[in-house]
């Protein structure tokens, strides 16, 4: 009998979380959807479906032939300017703005970036609602992560998921390396380029950019760190200025003996495979063969390196390039001219 009732006091005791549960998860999943609906309803008013044309060769009839396509963005200031990716209005002739209120507006482009696969846009409507730019930096692995767009053409779509990782790396369309890109497991879909990644408070902290076909919660976002200073270059100067010093390369593995000798810190470098007539890598007496191993006094491992060190600063500043020479370690003077890409 006393078995029986220790028996009966531990079940009683024991059914007391099972029946509180299910209202504590109830409260935690309404908690959830109320802060996606909260953030998807501060940010939809100005999320945009951009429908592009694009114009190259001729039909039969003689006529030009004509492709479109389209994609997301959205209104980052009151006076028009809009914010999505350089691949979805690149090379456009003509570009159409549809908000969610049913207005639609043509667009001029003020500038793109192809190498981080950002562009800016402007169109001339009253009455817009701008978004409110987050801080990338202050991201934690985790939290909330709410994309919105128009894939498939389907306007105004919210899915919800988390940052997956940050600090990831993503080769753009145009061959370099874009930094500092947001992972998150928010459903993407073509159309959703250049859409918003929102935070919980209704906050945009990334551009959506990026799936990986095939495979399932490998989404990726262009840092809104990154997005607010390229779209300031573009709105000031209308390009991004990038150094050049006219190489030809292929990243190779070093020689274990030459590491060790040297002491250098990385066992790979950038092999020049051909060097352009009258650039600064030919003038600074670069040769084919010779591979570049330091730049500016930072080790330089491969291309993408390479690529990152070359900013608007080198532009026309002196500078030492570090090279290996069959055995031998040699700095030469190089001073990068702006790229014309």
């Amino acid at each position: 009998m006393l078995q029986q009732l220790v028996s009966s006091s531990s079940l009683e005791h024991s059914a007391e979380p099972l029946i509180e549960r299910p209202h504590s998860d109830a409260a935690l999943l309404d908690a959830y959807s109320q802060a996606v609906v909260s953030a998807a309803e501060k940010v939809s008013p100005s999320v945009a479906k951009i429908e592009v044309t694009q114009t190259g060769g001729r039909a039969r009839n003689g006529e030009p032939r004509e492709r479109h396509g389209g994609g997301s963005g959205f209104v980052f200031t009151p006076d028009g300017l809009v914010l999505t990716n350089s691949h979805v209005v690149h090379d456009a002739s003509r570009i159409q703005v549809a908000l969610p209120d049913g207005r639609h507006f043509p667009a001029q482009l003020i500038g793109e970036d192809p190498a981080t696969d950002i562009a800016v846009i402007r169109i001339d409507a009253p009455a817009l609602s701008a978004v409110a730019l987050g801080d990338s930096q202050k991201l934690r692995v985790g939290q909330l992560a709410i994309a919105i767009g128009n894939p498939y053409g389907f306007q105004y779509t919210v899915t919800a998921g988390v940052v997956s990782a940050l600090g990831r790396s993503l080769r753009s369309y145009s061959g370099r390396m874009i930094d500092d890109v947001i992972q998150t497991d928010a459903s993407l879909n073509p159309g959703n380029s250049g859409g918003p990644l929102v935070s919980s408070d209704g906050q945009v902290i990334g551009v959506n950019t990026a799936t990986i076909m095939g495979a399932q919660g490998l989404c990726f976002a262009i840092g809104i760190n990154t997005a607010k200073f390229v779209a300031s270059r573009l709105l000031q100067q209308g390009r991004i200025r990038r150094a050049f010093i006219g190489v030809e390369g292929q990243n190779v593995p070093l020689h274990r003996r030459i590491v060790r000798f040297y002491d250098l810190p990385k066992e790979t470098g950038v092999m020049v495979v051909a060097a352009t007539e009258g650039s600064p890598a030919k003038k600074a007496g670069l040769r084919e063969g010779d591979v570049i191993i330091s730049f500016g006094g930072q080790p330089v491992a491969g291309v993408d390196d390479l690529h990152r060190l070359l900013t608007d600063t080198q532009v026309g500043a002196s500078n030492v390039m570090t090279i290996i020479r069959r055995t031998e370690r040699l700095d030469l003077a190089i001073t990068p001219q702006e790229s014309k890409e």
